[in-house]
């Protein structure tokens, strides 16, 4: 049984492209100031070498080639640092397109409203599924095993009602599906949930869509419903 995870723990990278941003200036500063020190010295040496014994070209070529070495590794860091700074704006923008929309993303815990909860199945060959949602606490709420064909995004609908004929208060709760074909092997089933965007939060990088009180990447998204 594959279950995917309905949230993804996410940190802010703001801090460390400022951070990278701050660096790159200083070693400009740095390798600046130091190429203009060693000019110096590389002046001052050569008006007063020894004609009779001249300093060694072959030795400040190479220096001067270390140096050039140095200034485009920091430009080449310049250059990811705007391309990352693009990325996000990137991200930024298409996560603003969501919101007020339905999306299906990867997960296994849904909302039940109004004493209905839905999940989407992946279910790659025909095979006897079993159904096992439990409640926030982690109790298992509801339990059945049906025949399904071989198809996406095949509906699972529960209305609240617990094996024991209680019905289940309204919150979050979390389907775990396994099945078996035919011959009994065990065959892989992943769950999709989906929602309404009610918001996006710009913090995060990548940004967090919030969905049904979760929170999920924008690469988490597999289809946008309406």
């Amino acid at each position: 049984m594959t279950v995917v995870s309905g949230t993804t723990p996410q940190t802010s990278s703001s801090s460390s492209s400022s951070s990278a941003s701050s660096a790159n200036a200083l070693a400009n500063q740095q390798i600046a100031g130091n190429f203009q020190s060693f000019l110096q010295l590389l002046t001052t040496q050569l008006q007063n070498q020894n004609p009779l014994s001249p300093l060694d070209t072959n030795q400040f070529t190479q220096q001067l080639v270390e140096f050039a070495g140095v200034q485009q590794q920091i430009n080449t860091n310049d250059s990811l640092a705007t391309l990352v700074s693009l990325q996000q704006t990137a991200q930024s923008s298409q996560a603003l397109e969501f919101v007020g929309k339905t999306a299906v993303v990867k997960g296994d815990t849904t909302s039940l409203t109004n004493s209905k909860a839905a999940w989407g199945l992946n279910i790659p060959t025909a095979s006897a599924v079993t159904v096992n949602i439990t409640n926030s606490t982690g109790a298992t709420v509801y339990t059945s095993t049906t025949n399904a064909n071989a198809g996406n995004n095949q509906t699972f609908t529960w209305n609240g009602l617990g094996n024991d004929g209680t019905q289940q208060p309204d919150g979050t709760y979390k389907l775990t599906a396994t099945a078996k074909d035919s011959a009994g092997n065990s065959v892989a089933i992943t769950t999709e949930i989906q929602g309404v965007v009610s918001s996006v939060d710009l913090t995060q990088s990548p940004p967090l869509l919030s969905i049904g009180g979760q929170t999920f990447t924008v690469n988490q998204v597999r289809s946008i419903i309406n």
